[in-house]
This record gives structure tokens, sequence and C-alpha cells, in this order.
């Protein structure tokens, strides 16, 4: 199945996805998986004749359903959506076999951009989940997977939002600047970007679902250089296509390959 919006998300590197892999598990909040848990207990699924229904949105390379699959018992059928059919045959290929208990767990690909889903998509879904997505949304595309999930009456957990916050460590005068350009880049195209999270969780209440919400900053020291000096200079060139006079090219490359660590939210 096949769908297009307007305004489809970017398609990313498997690469780049892999090397944060690590660095999403860690940042991810659990807090939020105790009343997932009862949600889904009250839905009576988890048998293999009624698994619990997972739908995963813009999946990627799967790095959400291998961190959470194993964390939620029971039986499970994911539904994988994503523009990038090399992507999603990844995400597909490595979802863990096995839940916290060991039932089994299966998935389906959809080849669909998650901006078009609709009540009737998730009319059969339990939970609804994405990770590194709701910044890449615009609101009219945000606000369409809201109300969604609400007419369908399912559950709704996203992670890895931007926030917008950098720390680095040592700090530079232009750090500020460099952040500054950086958000107004993700916010190009209308999408949400580093107001994505407040956005989201305001649609939710306003379609009278309670939300719960938790920081998950990236937290990147020496362990991770490799990680460290890509992210840098995919956000530095993000910055500098923005606001190519401030600060210089030169400055932030040189800043790359030498950067050990920092926190990013």
């Amino acid at each position: 199945m096949s769908s297009v919006s307007e305004n489809p998300p970017p398609a990313f590197d498997p690469g780049w996805l892999a090397l944060r892999e690590g660095a999403d598990s860690e940042a991810r909040a659990t807090a939020t998986l105790a009343p997932l848990r009862a949600f889904l207990r009250g839905r009576g699924g988890g048998t293999r004749e009624r698994p619990v229904r997972i739908a995963d949105l813009g999946c990627g390379s799967g790095s959400q359903g291998r961190w959470l699959a194993p964390r939620l018992p029971g039986a499970q059928r994911w539904t994988l959506y994503d523009v990038d059919p090399g992507l999603l045959s990844l995400a597909g290929a490595y979802l863990p076999a096995a839940s916290e208990d060991g039932s089994p767990v299966s998935a389906r690909m959809c080849l669909r951009d998650v901006g078009t889903i609709t009540a009737r998509d998730l009319a059969e879904i339990d939970l609804v989940t994405g990770s590194a997505l709701l910044d890449l949304l615009t609101y009219a595309e945000l606000e369409r997977i809201v109300r969604a999930v609400t007419e369908a009456g399912c559950a709704a957990l996203f992670t890895l939002s931007v926030a917008g916050r950098v720390e680095l460590f040592p700090g530079d005068r232009d750090d500020l600047a460099l952040t500054e350009a950086f958000n107004a880049h993700q916010r190009r195209g209308g999408r949400r970007g580093p107001e994505a999270a407040d956005t989201a969780e305001w649609e939710f209440a306003a379609h009278g679902y309670r939300t719960l919400s938790r920081p998950s900053p990236w937290r990147l020291g020496p362990e991770r250089v490799p990680l460290v000096r890509s992210w840098l200079r995919g956000w530095a060139e993000a910055a500098l296509e923005q606001d190519p006079g401030r600060p210089s090219a030169d400055t932030w490359n040189a800043a790359s390959a030498s950067a050990n660590g920092g926190n990013w939210a």
C-alpha cells in the first residue's frame, strides 16, 4: 500500500540511524511504560489469537520496535510504516521475535507516508508509536495523526522529538547562534521542529487524552566520539545552510573534527 503527501519526511541514511541507535535507546524515558502496560492489559490483547496490535509510524530502520517490543508483554503484531522501502525492509527483518515474556512478535510492512494516516487505518490498533518523528511533521500532519489516534481510541507513545536545546562542553560564544540557526532550519517547510512535542501534547489534551511527558536528552561523551562528530557536523551544516553568514564554516568544521561531548535535547 502506498500513499504520498505533499510534504513527505526526509529520508535518512541507514548508517546514521545505526550510529545513533545506542544513544537513542539510553535516552528514551521508561516512566511511560507502566501506564502503557496497564492500558494494553485493559484492552485484553496479548494472546496468540489476539495479539497486541502496534503501528510504528515512520519506523525508519526499526529502532523503536527493537527497543519497545522486548519491554511489553504478550504476543504482538506490528504494522511498520515508512516511505523508504530499504529502511522498511531493515525494520521488518530486525524486529525482535519475542516480547518481554517470550510471546511471539510479528510484523507487516506498509510503504506509506505517515502524514496520510487516518482513523480507518488505525481501527484495530491498540498502540501507535513513533520515534524522532514529530519534529518532522507540519502542524496539519501532526494534527491529522492526533485526530486519527484519538478517533480510533488507541494509545500513543512518541519518543525523541527535537526540543531545540544544546549544551556543548567546552562552550563557545557562537553556540547560541548555531542553536538558533539549527532550530530555524528544523522549522523549514512548515515543520514543527522544536515545538513539536508541546504541540502534540496540547493537541492530544484538546481531544480529551491524558498525556505524560518526560525528558529524553542525549548525553554524549568521549565514549561516543564517532556519533558526536557525525551529529555535530550535521548540526553545524544545517545551521550554516540556514544562516550562511554566521559563524564561519571553517570554525565549525574544525569543531566537528575535535568534538568530544555534550548534551542535546
